[in-house]
């Protein structure tokens, strides 16, 4: 397989397994991916400014903007003013935000744990060790 196919391959195979595990959370089948990508940032980073989402979202500041008024009116995140910039509000998760994102992972995390140990060999688990490995070194990639 030349390089362009691999490629190809791996990127088909990621995006495959990515929807079938948005599939396995129940909790978050009402959100669009623009919005879970939204709530996972904030869940890793801490408070962000809306502009900071958007860029990194890739989406517009309005439909920021609509997103986030969207997952407010739902008690998922909160607006705080910046102490420097009266301008500048901060978004953050709130407690329910946080208990979204974790349980949501501990869904996601339960059926993987269960596919694999259904579905591989213990020579295919070994295998997807050392390709764990592998395939972070291509996440953290620049």
């Amino acid at each position: 397989m030349d390089l362009d196919s691999l490629a190809s391959s791996l990127r088909a195979t990621v995006s495959a397994l990515r929807k079938r595990l948005r599939k396995q959370s129940y909790s978050i089948d009402t959100y669009s991916m623009t919005e879970i990508t939204t709530i996972s940032l904030l869940y890793k980073e801490g408070p962000l400014l809306p502009s900071e989402l958007a860029a990194r979202t890739k989406v517009k500041p309005q439909s920021m903007s609509q997103i986030l008024n969207k997952i407010e009116k739902q008690g998922i995140i909160k607006r705080t003013p910046s102490k420097e910039d009266g301008r500048k509000t901060y978004i953050s998760l709130t407690v329910s935000g946080k208990e979204i994102v974790e349980h949501t992972r501990y869904e996601r995390d339960e059926w993987l744990a269960e596919t694999i140990a259904t579905t591989l060999t213990e020579k295919e688990k070994d295998i997807l060790k050392e390709a764990i490995v592998i395939l972070n070194k291509l996440a953290e990639a620049e």
